[in-house]
């Protein structure tokens, strides 16, 4: 966001001598360093560079013309097996810090990569059942000689940025299931600002502010109103609650979580919030009686002093599908209709890219950048979308675009100022929604009601080049696989982004063609950054891949790579990139002998509800283990796992509470007979494939 009167001193490397002290904590990161983060360019302060949440780089010294060039600088363990790493690192006088699975620190020398100080809040693992959405961190924040950090369990930590010792602990959800934090907190004017996961299972969305030197709780905003019949909380939630059935079930908590984005605007002292989804999904459930139910899916505007709410804009009124609008928002100036004005960007999930005025919150423009057919156009008056047959699946399954993964997710877009683009990983994704049916990607749902025209239809992840003023892509490049990482963009004019298969890809900021790819074979969804010490620049990316495939991988398919979480940094002139090794697949589950038809009946639906989202429901690779592929000794301990806990310290905690034995021999029957039809599958498949030659 470029600040009024502001004269760039930057001339190529010239600014980079300005940077680089090493030391843990270096100068003091207070209000006018955040505020000013954009004239700090060697550093990476906040989660997206600046307060503006842009992801731009005004570095120079790695380009197209020499991006040939860049090599290894050093890379360091995360520590992370199964899941995926997702924070943006910090760079902070020569510091880089950074997050890993279960909410864990560490601190790097960003030069040399060795490891300062690591720090592991000790997060109970057998949350993870009952927690959203697995055990993933985005980050930290920094403030004067601090770094904060969200645990999964909900607590809010400081840590002394020289030595990684807790200063300060608060709980901020207090210990209540399914809230969770995977995002990554800000601070604003002396406060830590959080906000949680849970919506996905009813939970009720909040936002709080915490004093950075004290961990005392300053304010917390609910984003959905509790019972009318209680006093609200906070004067916003009685004009909420209008928007909600009266008579509905209150300790349905509704969702809108703030689970991951913020941006804030100094000159105005707005801080700005992306409101996750309504939850339970299908609002037949959840507030029968239909309404816009605010604060869902919402950007808000407040005022960081008081909690208080200056202006709102909701993207998706009574949310049935899943589509948060928590996905990063970049401010900026933008001419528009031959007038300057001070906008608020965000491409949300449900596939429309949005253009507010960020003083008033004015609609300036809504315009799909996916393929959508839930709404056909969103009203520039009214600021409402035109709701479509196609997604309204209260009577029969629907075949909704986009799915509930979003047309982009919280893998952040990147915006560039001197191209005037905005970067979004996007992806081309439908999900079947049914009313009494489970909900998921429709390649592996029951498609009996759907065409075979809506089955054929193609699904890609793709990155495109928006432009914002002219309201349309200036350019796109599809990519092989749907869920890759969010994106960098720098003054080098260099697009960079971590791919879902393994590869880190340089792209023309104004043409969007391929640079250069560096293979690193695991698979990447975290953003890269760039900084500088000592007058070299590096590009740094956490590597560790968190998702699923959307279909089965084919016979003669490469076997997956470890995945093993590690951060890459990347300098001109370096060295070679290691790559991650090969991971044979285990064989399908054999020699248990034919399972009875009604229990493999009963252990199909109870596997779908309790086990698939985790472990894959058709066949898709996850990061978790796949059932069918359990080992000889796992299927003859089968109930003492499910039932007994005996894997909870990995995170595998006991379901004893919803399921009984029956359940658990009725599961195992399902996956021991589901490995045996994969194999055969398989088989045959390849035997085909052999015939063909």
């Amino acid at each position: 966001m470029a600040a009024p009167g502001r004269i760039w001193v930057i001339a190529g490397l010239a600014a980079l001598a300005l940077v680089g002290c090493s030391k843990p904590g270096g100068r003091e990161v207070d209000a006018a360093r955040l505020a000013a983060a954009a004239d700090s360019p060697g550093d990476w302060l906040t989660n997206g560079r600046t307060y503006a949440e842009d992801r731009y780089s005004p570095l120079d010294q790695i380009t197209g013309a020499n991006v040939d060039r860049l090599g290894l600088a050093w890379e360091q363990s995360l520590e992370s097996r199964g899941f995926g790493v997702e924070a943006t690192p910090l760079v902070v006088d020569g510091s880089l810090y950074v997050t890993s699975t279960w909410s864990r620190v560490f601190a790097f020398d960003a030069a040399t990569g060795k490891r300062l100080w690591a720090y592991d809040p000790q997060v109970r693992k057998e949350l993870l059942r009952t927690g959203c959405c697995k055990a993933v961190n985005r980050g930290v924040a920094f403030w004067k000689g601090k770094v904060y950090v969200g645990a999964f369990d909900g607590r809010l930590i400081a840590l002394d940025a020289k030595t990684g010792e807790p200063v300060w602990s608060a709980d901020t959800t207090g210990g209540v299931k399914p809230y969770t934090i995977t995002g990554a907190p800000r601070v604003v004017k002396g406060k830590v600002v959080i906000g949680n996961g849970g919506g996905d299972y009813g939970a009720r969305g909040f936002f709080s502010a915490y004093d950075a030197e004290t961990g005392k709780l300053a304010w917390r905003f609910f984003t959905v109103p509790g019972d009318p019949k209680k006093p609200f909380e906070h004067p916003e939630l009685a004009a909420a609650a209008k928007t909600w059935d009266p008579n509905r079930d209150w300790s349905i908590g509704g969702g809108g979580t703030v689970w991951d984005s913020f941006s804030y605007d100094p000159q105005l002292n707005l801080l700005y919030v992306g409101v996750g989804n309504a939850g339970p999904y299908n609002q037949k459930v959840r507030n029968p009686g239909g309404g816009d139910q605010l604060y869902v899916s919402s950007i808000l505007a407040v005022n960081p002093d008081t909690g208080r709410l200056a202006w709102h804009y909701q993207t998706t009124p009574g949310d049935n599908w899943d589509f948060t609008a928590t996905q990063n928002m970049v401010l900026t100036d933008l001419t528009i209709g031959g007038r300057k004005r001070q906008v608020l960007m965000q491409a949300p999930k449900n596939g429309f890219f949005y253009v507010l005025d960020r003083k008033t919150g004015e609609l300036l423009a809504a315009d799909k950048y996916a393929r959508v057919n839930w709404a056909s156009h969103v009203d520039l008056k009214t600021g409402r979308p035109a709701t479509t047959p196609a997604g309204d699946y209260s009577k029969e399954a629907r075949l909704v675009f986009p799915s509930a993964y979003g047309a982009h997710n919280w893998q952040p877009m990147a915006f560039n100022p001197k191209t005037g683009l905005v970067y979004i990983p996007a992806r081309d994704l439908g999900w079947v929604w049914g009313a009494k049916t489970l909900t998921w990607f429709y390649e592996g749902a029951d498609l009996a009601t759907l065409t075979k025209d809506d089955v054929r239809k193609a699904t890609t992840g793709v990155l495109i080049g928006w432009d914002p003023v002219a309201r349309k892509p200036r350019w796109t490049a599809p990519q092989p696989t749907l869920m890759s990482g969010g994106v960098l963009t720098t003054a080098g004019d260099l697009v960079v982004q971590g791919t879902q298969d393994g590869w880190i890809e340089f792209r023309d900021t104004a043409s969007g063609k391929l640079l250069r790819r560096i293979f690193v074979g695991t698979g990447m969804v975290a953003p890269p950054v760039s900084y500088a010490v000592d007058g070299v620049q590096y590009i740094a990316i956490a590597a560790g891949w968190h998702g699923v495939r959307t279909a089965p991988d084919p016979a003669g398919a490469p076997p997956p790579r470890d995945n093993a979480g590690r951060l890459i940094v990347l300098k001109l002139d370096g060295g070679e990139v290691s790559v991650a090794p090969v991971v044979e697949d285990q064989p399908f589950l054999a020699g248990v002998g034919a399972q009875p038809a009604d229990l493999v009946a009963t252990g199909k639906a109870r596997y779908q509800r309790y086990c698939g989202g985790c472990h894959g429901l058709f066949g898709e690779r996850s990061v978790l283990p796949d059932l069918r592929r359990m080992s000889p000794e796992t299927y003859e301990a089968f109930d003492d796992i499910v039932l007994g806990g005996a894997y909870k310290e990995g995170g595998m905690a006991s379901f004893a509470d919803v399921l009984t034995a029956a359940d658990s021999r009725a599961i195992r029957a399902y996956v021991a007979d589901w490995a045996s039809r994969s194999a055969a599958g398989l088989r045959a498949e390849a035997g085909a494939a052999g015939r063909a030659k």
